[in-house]
């Protein structure tokens, strides 16, 4: 009997999970949690081990997988900020209203880290978890006994503190092999979802609801973020060879991006060509094989495996490649004939088989890594890991979405507090806290979706942790279980929040038991569950006080991205002075190409958040859908042009396309970052009444094919612009309204 094909795929998405980064880390800091705990319960005591657990549990979430160089600083704002509020909560347990006032503006200051950006939110959970656990802990009206319990929870953050940073360390070899495994995944999926666009019935690119073009933008997005966690990792300190080479395939991905996202130009074209189908599906057959081959390159990795060796698909292209009656055609209305757009398009699938083929020699060590590449990046490329005081003097203005959200949890915060000491139980008050401090995000989307996980997700873990406590689990059972479940926790917080939302249930009721032994289950159980209702419900209500909605993000992102393509332009257009001292013109369009995917990732998740939003207050979507189109359209086409400039420049004239080249890069820049659009606003470097022939590019000179892509490069930045003034007056509009 043959094997499911889909019990087998499911058997790999589960190995990939169990071996990637997140869920190391998440185990790297359960075991942290289990060694200093089970330390100090030998030391010290039951309660001293509970206390302590504390302060590692509020130290955890900063600690994810980083560089080497500044883990320890990137954690030690948790211990400095937690500590003082832990021993506020603890000085003024028997002062509702002083207790209520230190919960208040602790709560606003703490939010504010959100202004640090993905550096920031993990500390302000740490800050938060800080206040609501220490409300956890058993009321000690002596103050000795209070600081004997703040002495525990600083034992236990700083232990934490030296164990994640030595952890971080051990397990960076690791963490690079991981990075490079989930981004060589993340890729296979772009490169599955693009094949699906070869398909004839495939969608229209131009609308953002349409489920193919949403999935490619969202992917791209996700890819770009990707790539950045990994630089940070990747690029820190490439000195060894095995670093370099993992350091080479990241930077080969990047290459495998830009002709990934060239395959999609002329694609249209060719689509309208009925006869054109059968090529079609061929191209999309061979876009889905080398995805295959890049994910059992990443599930190699992943195992400590060498990858085993693929042959070349060029073969399934050759057929597509050959010259049949592509003879030179006239740059007319028309076009390029068919045959002729599916070998330029079978040429730049090629590429991606090519570099295929070089990544699994790379991680064979059959090839050597390109050290001068690696050195070329090395450092420029990753995000900072000191402090800076710039994001929060920037966000002191009343429409800064930190801010707003900072005042919208405090009100939150507040609010849960005061109906907390009105009920008739109100033992566990801090439990509707801590539901209102990881539901409240600063989207409604993000809140939309953690309200939904955290209500199934809590009503699973209670009936697990009811289980548990009623079988009168051992205490030190309880003590491997509630480790068990922070790594889960830790682990998928940001992949999937429903695990986690289950995991920190129990992690939680067990959590609660060990710091109050006595107290009753059933009672614990039961509510944990109101208490979490009544916090999600006032964390939904409250995402709708002072609302960032993402249209009032939208206008600056806009400018954002036009002005990174306006970059991208001069940069990627003035490659021809290559023939300079040093790398630093290739060096600068990196820079620009990486602020270019950076601006339209960060506009597709906009864009995407807002489709949670009522639809009075959503941005114009069918004008960001356009926008975005011919913003992934003017990337494809100007990493074409690099492409000529750089590998085939042999083949270009140089008096045909010197000027323009310097023309369209100027045009494209004014176009985009002008007040106005420049005359004629429909640049055309290819006269009308001066067709010029397009030759074989196979075997021709190329400059003919050059200053086409020069004029459909001018004529998508005209389309993108009039998109972009479209988005703004709708933006106008719906205020003015």
């Amino acid at each position: 009997m043959l094997p499911d094909p889909k019990l087998s795929l499911r058997k790999r998405h589960a190995l990939r999970v169990a071996l990637s980064y997140y869920v190391t880390n998440g185990l790297s800091a359960a075991l942290g949690l289990l060694l200093i705990s089970a330390g100090v319960h030998l030391w010290l005591g039951e309660f001293a081990a509970a206390a302590a657990s504390v302060g590692v549990v509020v130290c955890i979430p900063p600690d994810q997988p980083a560089p080497k160089h500044g883990k320890f600083w990137q954690l030690l704002p948790a211990l400095l900020i937690g500590l003082p509020l832990f021993y506020g909560v603890q000085v003024l347990h028997a002062s509702p209203i002083g207790l209520g006032l230190l919960l208040v503006p602790a709560s606003f200051m703490a939010f504010l880290a959100g202004a640090w950006g993905k550096r920031g939110l993990p500390i302000s959970m740490s800050i938060m978890f800080a206040l609501v656990f220490s409300m956890a802990v058993p009321d000690h009206t002596n103050s000795a006994t209070n600081l004997t319990t703040c002495l525990y929870f600083t034992l236990g953050s700083a232990s934490y503190l030296v164990w994640a940073t030595l952890a971080n360390t051990l397990l960076n070899a690791r963490y690079r092999v991981q990075m490079l495994a989930d981004t060589l995944l993340a890729l296979a999926m772009l490169m599955r979802t693009q094949a699906r666009q070869f398909e004839v019935e495939s969608s229209n690119p131009s609308d953002i609801e349409t489920p193919l073009i949403g999935a490619l933008l969202q992917q791209q997005a996700a890819l770009a973020d990707q790539l950045q966690t990994a630089r940070d990792i990747l690029l820190e300190a490439p000195r060894t060879q095995r670093r370099q080479q993992l350091a080479t395939m990241l930077l080969r991905v990047l290459e495998m991006r830009d002709h990934l996202l060239v395959c999609e130009l002329d694609l249209d074209a060719l689509k309208s060509h009925a006869a054109q189908a059968p090529v079609l599906l061929a191209l999309r057959d061979v876009l889905q094989g080398l995805a295959d081959a890049i994910e059992r390159l990443a599930d190699a990795l992943l195992t400590g495996r060498a990858p085993e060796p693929i042959a070349s698909l060029r073969h399934q292209l050759a057929s597509l490649q050959r010259p049949d009656d592509a003879i030179p055609r006239l740059a007319t209305e028309a076009g390029p004939a068919p045959a002729m757009l599916a070998r330029g398009i079978a040429s730049r699938i090629g590429y991606l088989n090519d570099e295929t083929l070089h990544l699994i020699a790379l991680a064979r060590s059959e090839v050597a890594p390109d050290v001068g590449l690696v050195r070329t990046n090395w450092e420029l490329f990753v995000s900072p890991t000191t402090w800076s005081w710039k994001p929060f003097m920037a966000l002191w203005h009343w429409n800064a979405p930190p801010l707003r959200h900072a005042i919208r949890a405090a009100l939150a915060i507040a609010t849960a507090y005061a109906f907390g000491l009105t009920t008739p139980w109100g033992t566990h008050d801090y439990w509707i806290l801590l539901t209102i401090v990881v539901v409240l995000r600063g989207s409604l989307a993000q809140t939309l979706e953690r309200r939904n996980s955290r209500v199934l997700g809590t009503m699973i873990g209670c009936g697990l942790a009811g289980l548990l406590l009623f079988a009168h689990t051992p205490p030190l059972m309880l003590l491997m279980l509630a480790t068990l479940a922070q790594a889960f926790a830790h682990a998928f917080a940001v992949k999937r929040y429903l695990v986690t939302a289950v995991a920190a249930t129990v992690l939680g009721l067990l959590q609660v038991h060990m710091l109050n032994a006595g107290t009753t289950p059933s009672f614990d159980v039961l509510e944990r569950m109101s208490d979490t209702l009544i916090g999600v419900a006032i964390a939904w209500a409250f995402s709708y006080v002072l609302p960032s909605w993402e249209r009032t993000q939208i206008a600056a992102l806009v400018q954002r991205t036009l002005a990174a393509q306006a970059r991208h332009a001069r940069e990627a257009l003035g490659l021809w002075q290559l023939n300079a001292v040093d790398n630093e013109p290739e060096l600068q369009w990196r820079l620009a190409r990486r602020e270019a995917y950076d601006g339209l990732s960060a506009l597709v998740q906009a864009t995407q958040r807002s489709l949670s939003e009522p639809r009075a207050v959503r941005p114009p979507l069918e004008s960001l859908g356009r926008l975005l189109a011919y913003s992934y359209q003017l990337q494809a086409q100007l990493t074409t042009v690099k492409t000529l400039l750089l590998q085939r420049r042999g083949r270009l004239a140089h008096d045909q396309v010197d000027a323009p080249l310097k023309e369209a890069a100027q045009s494209i820049a004014d176009v985009l970052t002008q007040h106005q659009l420049p005359a004629p606003t429909e640049p055309r470097l290819i006269a009308a009444d001066h067709p010029v022939e397009l030759p074989d590019p196979f075997s021709g000179d190329l400059s003919p094919w050059l200053l086409r892509r020069l004029e459909l490069s001018s004529n998508i930045a005209v389309q993108l612009r009039r998109s972009a003034d479209q988005v703004a007056a709708e933006l106008a509009c719906g205020r003015l309204s």
